[in-house]
């Protein structure tokens, strides 16, 4: 499975490529990830990949030339023509989810080519001739789309088989159709009490039925208090 980033900053991309639990997908190439800068592929002394806005206004927006020779290096490095999607980390995306990330988690995906934004954005022709889709981190704008694409990386590599120590840990993550989408339930740990406070009984019976109906209890008892419009996706 191949990701291609573009973004004017691929050094931000080195320590989470080779640090923590999903570098094993990355080392071992499960997960390929490929990041090129624009600017390899922009003209002048400068390597512009930026003007100012027509109708003015604040900040600058991202030229469409240099964007568009590095999505076709790109395409031609991947062989696969147009087979993987372009995706732009945009605010008028839909937002990141659980079954969004499953299916591009899938083991017969194409991978995607994600696209980073910066300054105030991209010339909207570019988007309008190339952009398959635009997916969001949330109701909230970043300086670019760098964390964003780290995130939706993340989330689909731990799905990967062999990623996680325990194959099954992702089954039991908040959202996961296991849980029938909601949330994990809380968890304990050694000692059995700290500051006064002592894990539930329960957990220390050593009965699985009851552990488990336990979990799932507190795991609907949590989604009604904190994201109770889960509840209704359910249902719905």
């Amino acid at each position: 499975m191949r990701f291609d980033v573009i973004t004017l900053f691929p050094e931000l991309f080195v320590p989470f490529l080779t640090v923590g639990i999903t570098r094993r997908a990355f080392e071992s190439k499960q997960v390929e990830v490929h990041c090129t800068n624009p600017r390899d592929f922009a003209e002048g002394n400068y390597r512009r990949v930026d003007d100012r806005p027509f109708g003015g206004g604040p900040g600058m927006v991202m030229m469409p030339e240099p964007l568009e020779r590095t999505l076709a290096h790109i395409r031609s490095q991947r062989g696969d023509s147009d087979a993987a999607p372009l995706i732009l980390f945009s605010p008028i995306g839909e937002r990141i989810h659980h079954n969004l990330v499953q299916r591009m988690a899938e083991p017969d995906a194409t991978g995607a080519i994600l696209l980073c934004g910066r300054y105030e954005g991209i010339d909207q022709r570019f988007i309008d001739t190339h952009v398959d889709a635009q997916i969001s981190l949330g109701d909230f704008v970043l300086s670019g789309g760098e964390i964003a694409a780290m995130a939706l990386l993340d989330a689909i590599t731990r799905l990967q088989v062999g990623v996680l120590s325990n194959p099954q840990g992702h089954q039991m993550d908040s959202f996961n159709p296991a849980l029938d989408g909601l949330l994990d339930c809380p968890h304990y740990t050694r000692p059995e009490v700290w500051n006064g406070q002592r894990v539930p009984d329960v957990l220390l019976s050593g009965n699985h039925a009851h552990i488990a109906r336990w979990r799932k209890e507190e795991s609907q008892r949590i989604t009604a208090q904190y994201r109770p419009d889960l509840l209704h996706i359910m249902e719905g």
